[in-house]
C-alpha cells in the first residue's frame, strides 16, 4: 500500500510539473501585429526583449509584406552557428521556428513573392519558399551583403569587401535583364557604405556608413531622390537613433509605420546586438521641401 501511495505521488508530481510547463509555454503565446509588441514612438526602442532581442546576437529584423512573418539572424549560443528564424501569424498567434542555417541577409520583394538573400534567393510558391537559386550575371560573383528590391525590381545592394570596405550599387530591368550595376555617387559611397534599404517607390534610401560627422561608429542615413532623378544628400538620421555605438541595417516596415535597425549592446565585441523600432513619420520630417 505505501508503495501504490508513493507511486501515485509521483505520478502526480509529474502531472503537476506538465502542467506547469505548459502554462509557461502559454504565458508566452504572442497574439496581435507586430508580435503583440507596443508601438514605440519617436524614440528607439527595443523590439521583443526576451523573445527576439536577447543578450546575445540578433541582426536583420524583417517583415514580409503581409506583415504575417518576421525573420531575422541570431547566433545560436548552443550550436554556435548563425541561423534565420522566422515568427509566422497562424490563427492570431505567432509562432517561432528556424528557418535554415544562415546563408545571406533576408530582404522581401514588395510583392512579398521573392527572398532575396544577397546574390542567393527563394520564391514562394503555395507550399512555402523554394530551395536556394542563385542570382545570373551580372551579379553571380559579386559579393553581396543585402540586396534590396523597389517596386520596378530594381536592385540595390552593397558590395562587401576583404578589407571591410564596400560601395552600394544599383541595377535597373531593362528589357526583362538586369543591366551592368552602376554604383551611386560619393553623397552615398564613402568607401564604407552597406544594408541599402530602397523604398519600394525609390523616393528614397536607408543605409549605413561609417564616415566623417558622424557620431562615433557606424550611423544610419538617408538620401531622398530629388524631382531631377538625383539623389540629395546624405542626412544623418540624428541622436536619438545614432549613438557612439554601431547601428546599422536598417528597413521600412512594409507598411510604412515603422524603422528598424540595428544596435550594438557591447561596443568592441559585437556579443549583444539587439533589434530596434522606432515611429518612421520622422522621415517626411527630414525630406527636403523643394
Amino acid at each position: 500500500m505505501k508503495y501504490i501511495y508513493t507511486l501515485l505521488t509521483l505520478m502526480f508530481l509529474a502531472f503537476w510539473s506538465m502542467g506547469e510547463s505548459h502554462a509557461q509555454d502559454n504565458s508566452a503565446i504572442l497574439t496581435g501585429p507586430y508580435l503583440g509588441q507596443k508601438a514605440p514612438g519617436l524614440t528607439p526602442e527595443v523590439f521583443a526583449s526576451g523573445v527576439v532581442s536577447t543578450k546575445g546576437w540578433e541582426v536583420g529584423g524583417v517583415f514580409t509584406p503581409k506583415l504575417n512573418e518576421f525573420y531575422f539572424i541570431r547566433n545560436n549560443k548552443k550550436s554556435e552557428e548563425q541561423e534565420i528564424v522566422v515568427f509566422k501569424n497562424i490563427n492570431n498567434q505567432w509562432h517561432e521556428s528556424i528557418f535554415s542555417p544562415r546563408l545571406g541577409t533576408p530582404f522581401f520583394s514588395p510583392d512579398g513573392n521573392t527572398m532575396h538573400l544577397g546574390r542567393r534567393y527563394r520564391e514562394r510558391t503555395e507550399t512555402g519558399w523554394t530551395e536556394l537559386k542563385m542570382l545570373a550575371a551580372p551579379f553571380a560573383e559579386l559579393p553581396i551583403m543585402r540586396l534590396s528590391a523597389s517596386a520596378k525590381k530594381t536592385y540595390y545592394f552593397d558590395e562587401f569587401k576583404s578589407d571591410l570596405t564596400g560601395d552600394i550599387r544599383y541595377s535597373r530591368l531593362v528589357n526583362g535583364k538586369y543591366e551592368e550595376p552602376k554604383l551611386l555617387g560619393k553623397t552615398i559611397n564613402s568607401g564604407r557604405s552597406f544594408h541599402p534599404f530602397i523604398a519600394a517607390d525609390e523616393s528614397y534610401l536607408i543605409f549605413d556608413s561609417k564616415r566623417e560627422g558622424g557620431y562615433g561608429d557606424s550611423d544610419l542615413y538617408i538620401c531622398f531622390r530629388k524631382q531631377d532623378g538625383s539623389w540629395g544628400k546624405a542626412i544623418n538620421l540624428g541622436d536619438k537613433i545614432n549613438t557612439e555605438s554601431w547601428e546599422a541595417l536598417a528597413s521600412v516596415t512594409p507598411d510604412g509605420k515603422y524603422l528598424f535597425f540595428n544596435r550594438n549592446m557591447s561596443p568592441g565585441s559585437y556579443e549583444n546586438v539587439d533589434i530596434f523600432w522606432v515611429d518612421a513619420q520622422f522621415i517626411d520630417a527630414l525630406r527636403p521641401k523643394e
